[in-house]
């Protein structure tokens, strides 16, 4: 006796329907649940293209949680291409938008709803991870790690990774935890304190990359000369006079307007080199 296959065939209208064909509500995450889906939160990016950009690997990360949830083929065939969409935030904290999107497809919200509330968080946390981290984070981390290696010290690097990930992976996880556990009610926290740590983040950040100016980049002039029969040091008795390290500020100014005319990273290492190299043959510096 032939056995029935039973397939589920999706129209175009199931993609964008805000309906469950099963409805019933289980709690089935659990922790080791959310802990994989923190792993694959490290392959966000793997997959970025310029049509969806981050919507691969966000809807990668979703899919234990989802298949638990979803024990409908339909509906989650629906929430996987609902979740292949457009996305893009900040790497470092996208487990809190997966923490409260898992956890709002437990409780089979309305998929509008989902959509909305994934796309009111990937602006904000975008903005807070760029001040946490670059600004802040790995100027820190980098400038212990410089200035271990800077004295001949091989732990630099090792420090910098281990004081920079420790944070990384501790957010990752902290996140996860906390985004699944408190749900929609996250939002309204993350709404008043947004402005605020931005701004903190940011202060912390500028004040650290000022410091970093001041004692990595270095830029003195060798030049002397004479004032009468008195030799004069440009760089001590002028320069430093006016402003101490008033060099290395103006060309980290002058390498932030070729920065922000378009020239490449990369363009301003090889210039920085070069003009070191002739500095130092013409005896300028």
């Amino acid at each position: 006796m032939a056995s029935k296959e039973t397939t589920t065939t999706l129209n175009k209208e199931d993609f964008i329907k805000n309906t469950y064909n099963d409805p019933t509500i289980e709690k089935v995450i659990t922790k080791k649940d959310l802990n994989k889906m923190v792993w694959r939160s490290l392959l966000l990016q793997a997959s970025f293209n310029y049509e969806r950009m981050q919507g691969g690997g966000w809807t990668f990360g979703l899919i234990p949680g989802l298949k638990k949830i979803h024990k409908d083929e339909g509906d989650l065939s629906v929430a996987l291409l609902d979740h292949m969409q457009f996305f893009n935030t900040h790497p470092f904290l996208v487990t809190f938008i997966q923490g409260i999107i898992i956890a709002m497809e437990e409780n089979k919200e309305d998929r509008a709803t989902i959509r909305g509330i994934k796309v009111a968080l990937m602006g904000p946390l975008g903005g807070i991870g760029d001040a946490m981290f670059w600004l802040t984070l790995l100027p820190i981390a980098g400038g212990i790690g410089a200035s271990l290696s800077s004295q001949g010290n091989v732990a630099g690097p090792i420090i910098f990774l281990i004081a920079f990930n420790i944070v990384h992976f501790g957010l990752r996880f902290f996140l996860m935890h906390y985004g699944y556990n408190t749900g929609t009610k996250a939002i309204s926290s993350l709404k008043e304190g947004t402005k605020k740590i931005s701004r903190a983040a940011s202060i912390v950040g500028l004040a650290v990359v000022g410091a970093l100016v001041a004692s990595y980049v270095n830029f003195k002039l060798g030049l002397v000369i004479q004032a009468g029969k008195i030799p004069v040091n440009i760089q001590e008795g002028v320069i430093d006079q006016i402003m101490p390290k008033l060099l290395p500020l103006a060309y980290t100014f002058f390498c932030y307007w070729l920065l922000k005319k378009g020239k490449s990273p990369l363009t301003l290492i090889g210039m920085t080199v070069l003009i070191g190299l002739l500095g130092s043959l013409v005896g300028l510096f």
